[in-house]
């Protein structure tokens, strides 16, 4: 007998089938991603980003809206200011969709696949790559402990110059030269 679909995957499923019925550019990133590329842990909800390139963020957002739950009030206003809409897929599980605008979330979509999970169970993710200058740029604890699991992972399979491209300038607009020095420590190349 087949085993219950896990509720992550069942969400997660719910919205990329529904993006890619709308022809949307995305990308899986947090806990889905890092379940690829560095090791199962405990997360409770979805993370995404759908690419928007800051045109018709609105009509897209009232879109998604009325396929799924917000998870707070006046969702729409505070994806619009945060750019992160808060919803709910069908079963309960929670789901934030970024929207991407940014040169890096292009790339990042340009260089994200298709992963199998489980049989029927089929996602887009984000590259290992990816997912550590995400990590990075957060910064948390939690963070900081899932790069190093990526990095024990995938260590000899990364594109090191890729992810230090990328995480330069974010880290410039963040003003956060530190996260760039802490990286490059666990990297070895301090």
């Amino acid at each position: 007998m087949k085993q219950p679909l896990n509720p992550l995957y069942q969400a997660a499923l719910e919205i990329q089938g529904f993006f890619e019925q709308k022809n949307w550019r995305f990308a899986f990133i947090g806990g889905l991603a890092h379940f690829r590329w560095g090791q199962h842990r405990t997360t409770d909800d979805v993370d995404g980003t759908l690419l928007t390139l800051f045109q018709d963020e609105e009509k897209i957002v009232k879109s998604i809206l009325e396929q799924f739950t917000p998870r707070i009030a006046d969702a729409e206003t505070f994806a619009l200011t945060r750019r992160v809409l808060l919803l709910n897929a069908s079963n309960g599980v929670g789901i934030d969709i970024s929207l991407g605008g940014l040169p890096f979330e292009e790339r990042m979509i340009e260089h994200s696949s298709l992963f199998t999970f489980e049989e029927d169970v089929v996602l887009r993710t984000c590259s290992a790559e990816d997912l550590i200058v995400f990590k990075a740029f957060a910064a948390r604890d939690k963070d900081w402990a899932d790069v190093r699991t990526i990095l024990e992972r995938q260590k000899g399979k990364l594109d090191i110059e890729y992810i230090l491209e990328n995480l330069h300038p974010l880290c410039e607009l963040k003003e956060a030269p530190e996260i760039e020095e802490r990286l490059k420590t666990m990297l070895g190349i301090a």
